[in-house]
């Protein structure tokens, strides 16, 4: 053989033994990992599902129905509050309801599709409070002007993480204080409602209501026991039912369940939409199809002034305690697991004020009444507020500010049921109160909020009295 061919055939084998040497090792390298982590292969083939598809499937969990009979329930026990302060309004300072509707229905949706809760959407009180009480000089401009201040500083303050920080330092006690007095109150409103004749264009109450009528006693005691016998005392957890027997047993569940699936609620606001028509028999004639005109508002220098001082300067301690750190521990106490930041109520507070009160919009806020009012009646989703949503803009965009003429004819009284039950859920989340002290400081604090008609004032005294009782402690040998 010659001599190079003998030169090549062994540079030949000695490359051929060094390839399969080196794919060896690194198939017998990936063999090791792939028993170590069977699905590395599969991970890095797999590419990771883009944020969309994420943000898809969790818009349609927040927005999914539990239960649909509880859920359109559930979206009634926010109008005890919404309709009489809307209503009031828009008969004393012509506010647009169409565009109010609109704008709040949106609101709904979009938070409902956000929380995943029935978060719900309420006029700002103390604006509304404001402006039914200054007949002349607080108009529409005011009251907008009241929203825009109020709904900027929320936004700077969860922006800027001071209302995440606000909510961490305040104590229970006080919460528990604000959220009792807010509820008590809604609750003496509802009776208000029920006993007396209301005159909502001058927020004002007349005489004793009649016993008998479309409107009448009897007809709100009905509505009032009916929703008793269907819904009791509320959802009630860790009952026992080991000395019942079977037979019985299997009928008491059935008729649990019959109870369950009854929209209590939406039957109540249902006749009383029928009674509307039949208090009024040509209604429909007064009724004109179409939304309202929508345009940007202008807010002249006296009006932001105005709106400010009388408006925006009482209303910020109650959106504050009420619409954004009650609301986010009543959330985490109704629903375990789903505690909400402060930092993303205030904005979302602060963002639909910013948007809506630009066109006409009332202003609006979260509230832990409406929470607990909606929770009560079997709001369990987003999909409980964003059906109420649907329902404003369906209202607004048909019929616009006609509608006032419904409203104004729906019996006072059954909204009264709707508000009374809705004040007693929020006030009995106070519950777990169990030492005196936390006792004390929560009832000194809901009793100076109602008797002062301030949360702020009782706010102020609830902390002052926690501090003192923890100086007292540290200072006791």
């Amino acid at each position: 053989m010659p001599k190079g061919r003998s030169k090549s055939s062994l540079y030949d084998l000695v490359h051929t033994y060094i390839t399969i040497k080196f794919h060896r090792r690194w198939y017998n390298k990936f063999i090791a990992m792939d028993s170590e982590n069977p699905s590395t292969f599969e991970t890095q083939a797999e590419a990771p599902p883009p944020p969309t598809n994420n943000m898809v499937h969790k818009v349609k969990r927040n927005l999914s129905f539990q239960s649909k009979w509880a859920e359109l329930n559930g979206a009634m026990g926010d109008l005890g509050t919404y309709i009489p302060i809307v209503l009031a309004l828009t008969l004393a300072k012509d506010l647009n309801l169409g565009t109010t509707l609109i704008f709040t229905g949106v609101y709904n949706v979009i938070t409902g599709a956000i929380y995943g809760v029935p978060m719900p959407v309420q006029p700002m009180k103390s604006i509304a409070a404001a402006a039914l009480s200054n007949s002349s000089d607080f108009g529409i401009p005011e009251i907008m002007a009241a929203g825009i201040c109020t709904g900027a500083i929320l936004l700077v303050l969860g922006a800027t993480g001071l209302m995440q920080m606000v909510y961490r330092l305040i104590p229970l006690s006080v919460v528990r204080g604000i959220q009792l007095s807010q509820g008590l109150s809604f609750a003496m409103s509802a009776v208000k409602y029920i006993r007396k004749v209301q005159d909502f264009s001058n927020s004002k109450s007349m005489g004793n209501r009649r016993w008998l009528g479309l409107d009448g006693l009897v007809l709100a005691i009905f509505c009032a026991c009916f929703i008793i016998v269907v819904n009791g005392a509320g959802q009630e957890r860790n009952q026992s039912d080991a000395n019942v027997g079977e037979e019985r047993d299997i009928r008491r569940k059935r008729m649990k369940k019959i109870m369950a699936t009854m929209p209590s609620a939406f039957i109540v606001f249902v006749l009383g939409v029928v009674l509307a028509f039949i208090r009024r028999p040509k209604l429909e004639n007064d009724i004109k199809f179409g939304p309202s005109v929508m345009e940007v508002l202008k807010i002249h220098g006296h009006s932001w002034k105005e709106g400010f001082i009388k408006g925006t300067i009482p209303q910020l301690p109650l959106s504050v305690l009420n619409s954004v750190i009650a609301v986010c521990k009543l959330s985490s106490d109704l629903f375990p697991g789903r505690e909400f930041s402060a930092t993303s109520v205030s904005v979302t507070v602060g963002l639909m004020n910013l948007v809506g009160c630009w066109f006409g919009a009332m202003p609006c806020c979260h509230g832990a009444g409406g929470l607990a009012g909606q929770y009560k009646f079997g709001g369990r989703s987003g999909g409980c507020v964003a059906i109420l949503g649907a329902a404003k803009m369906v209202l607004g965009l048909v019929l616009g500010t006609s509608l006032v003429t419904i409203l104004h004819q729906f019996p006072v009284g059954i909204l009264g049921v709707l508000l009374l039950f809705a004040g007693i859920e929020l006030a009995m989340t106070c519950r777990d109160m169990n030492s005196k002290e936390e006792s004390f400081v929560m009832l000194i604090c809901a009793a100076v909020s109602l008797v002062g008609s301030s949360a702020a004032l009782g706010f102020v005294c609830g902390l002052l009295v926690h501090v003192l009782l923890k100086l007292r402690t540290k200072c006791m040998p």
